[in-house]
């Protein structure tokens, strides 16, 4: 798609047939200040991973994750539950998770079953299918999940000799068996930023492998030797030609797909607002108008609820940002 200097226009993005007006209505964020994959309700006990049983001899529940990276649910009422299985004790190979109210937890790489520690699965689903709608004990419990068995998954040799590494502190230390060193999970940083012209505009983007019709905020990930901020005037250079300033951080969330940590900020433009994309990055860019978003007259989608782009969004869209 061949997109001018100045950004897409509303032409190159047409409402669906109907009204002609408006798209339907996305889901938004829930309120309040953190967005919801950064919620949680446990503790990590850090101190109890080098312990020979970190659950101190007490039962634990285990949460199966399987290579789709889904987990089993229960519906409960207005919201899912994840179905958790009773074990005796930590299961040989688990995860220790931490643990919340006198209760262990651990989570296990394992497949999908029809019904879990005897009870019947109601479906098998994602974080990002699930993570708006679960507690805040279940939300930091799965992407705490989610994340250590995405880094056991890619890294079983270790980087140093290629020998396969071994397993210790309840799945939080791989060992390089040749060489002795201590290898730990892995977290990448990422910005994400809403870059906005100081009043009521925000420049939202599309990348080609997206659903016709989603918008976004910009986001790109820390290059090394790099801040934050760094990367955040950076990357917005690069995807959209402008320059920013009064870089604000406006909140984090894990997001382990496979194992990022996105640093949410706001930047205002400074000089000219003309945007000029990089299409091998950008397809469609444009600036938005607040009641554009407010009215759903903007993009066809907007980002899920689960993402922090979308609390984001719509935190500047009620004037809490920016």
């Amino acid at each position: 798609m061949s997109v001018p200097d100045g950004g897409s226009t509303p032409a190159d993005n047409p409402p669906p047939s109907g009204d002609g007006v408006s798209w339907p209505e996305s889901s938004p964020s829930p309120a309040g200040a953190v967005p919801v994959l950064s919620r949680s309700a446990h503790d990590r006990s850090h101190l109890a991973r080098s312990l020979p049983d970190p659950t101190g001899g007490r039962p634990v529940r285990v949460l199966t994750v399987d290579e789709r990276r889904t987990v089993p649910v229960e519906e409960d009422g207005d919201r899912p539950r994840l179905l958790w299985e009773e074990r005796t004790g930590l299961p040989e190979g688990a995860i220790y998770l931490g643990e919340a109210d006198g209760v262990p937890y651990a989570a296990v790489r394992g497949d999908r079953r029809l019904a879990v520690g005897g009870r019947p699965a109601d479906t098998w689903a994602g974080l990002r299918d699930l993570g708006a709608d679960l507690d805040d004990l279940d939300a930091g419990l799965l992407a705490e999940a989610v994340a250590m068995v995405e880094w056991h998954e890619r890294h079983r040799f270790s980087p140093l000799s290629g020998a396969r590494t071994t397993i210790e502190r309840a799945g939080w230390v791989q060992r390089d068996p040749d060489t002795g060193a201590e290898l730990f999970p892995r977290t990448d940083p990422a910005v994400i930023m809403l870059v906005h012209d100081g009043g009521d505009r925000c420049v939202l983007g599309r990348q080609a492998v997206w659903p016709p019709g989603r918008f976004s905020i910009l986001a790109g990930f820390v290059e090394p030797g790099e801040s934050a901020e760094g990367a955040v005037a950076r990357e917005v250079a690069e995807e959209v030609g402008v320059r920013v300033t009064d870089i604000r951080y406006a909140g984090s969330q894990p997001w382990p797909f496979p194992q990022s940590l996105m640093l949410g900020y706001t930047a205002r433009v400074e000089g000219d607002p003309t945007l000029r994309l990089d299409p091998t990055e950008i397809e469609e860019a444009r600036w938005f108008t607040r009641d554009e978003l407010r009215s759903g007259a903007g993009p066809r989608a907007l980002p899920p609820a689960v993402s922090i782009a979308r609390h984001i969004i719509d935190r500047w869209v009620d004037g809490e940002l920016g």
